[in-house]
């Protein structure tokens, strides 16, 4: 069970603030592609699930730097806490690449995550083939942030996420200590002066719906 805290910025201008604040703290910044694959009659989607490929880019879109497959199920967000079934496995790039060429591709991996889909959802055989629903860009910086109270650090990723019909930002956080790191945040961005709201959804499903969503 993955759980994050995921805070919804209102624009790009809370973004750029608390990037700057946060910038003595930034460890590295990610370029993602995240792709999503469904059969045709979007199988997955219904039982909310969401099979992902995410790149990471490298020099140019063909060249990704490494892949990741992803699996996630049974989404739940109540007041910015994000509660999702996940899991994940390395992808070669350069399969990843012709997976995104040729969708049908991806259920004749030797793969723990698709032997799963066929197996509980159906999906991935000659009867219902992947294909390609598209996907979204993000722009993720990742930073080290230190407890005051010296009880550990936490690891914040901001993100800015491209969609064909707007951009999002967000501030996420996964933890084991929900109640207590929302706290932490919502002090970070009162200090910091960024306005933000509790996300009440995440990014796959504004992609399904087409519209950003609260």
């Amino acid at each position: 069970m993955e759980v994050e805290i995921k805070l919804r910025l209102p624009d790009a201008a809370a973004h750029r603030r608390l990037s700057a604040f946060l910038a003595p703290r930034l460890r590295r910044t990610h370029a993602q592609r995240n792709l999503f694959f469904d059969a045709a009659a979007r199988t997955l989607a219904a039982a909310t699930a969401a099979l992902r490929v995410r790149l990471y880019d490298g020099p140019d879109d063909r060249a990704p730097e490494r892949a990741v497959l992803a699996l996630k199920r049974r989404p739940r967000i109540d007041a910015g806490v994000s509660r999702v079934e996940e899991v994940e496995e390395p992808l070669d790039p350069a399969l990843a690449l012709a997976c995104a060429d040729d969708p049908a591709l991806l259920g004749g991996l030797d793969s723990p995550i698709i032997r799963l889909v066929a197996a509980e959802y159906g999906v991935g055989g000659d009867a219902a083939p992947f294909i390609c629903l598209g996907g979204f860009r993000n722009r993720r910086a990742v930073y080290d942030y230190e407890l005051e109270d010296g009880g550990g650090g936490l690891v914040l990723e901001l993100d800015e996420t491209r969609f064909d019909f707007g951009t999002s930002y967000e501030l996420e956080c996964e933890t084991a200590e929900p109640d207590r790191v929302k706290e932490v945040l919502e002090s970070l961005l009162t200090v910091a002066g960024v306005p933000y709201e509790y996300s009440r959804s995440n990014k796959f499903a504004c992609f399904m719906a087409g519209k950003l969503l609260p």
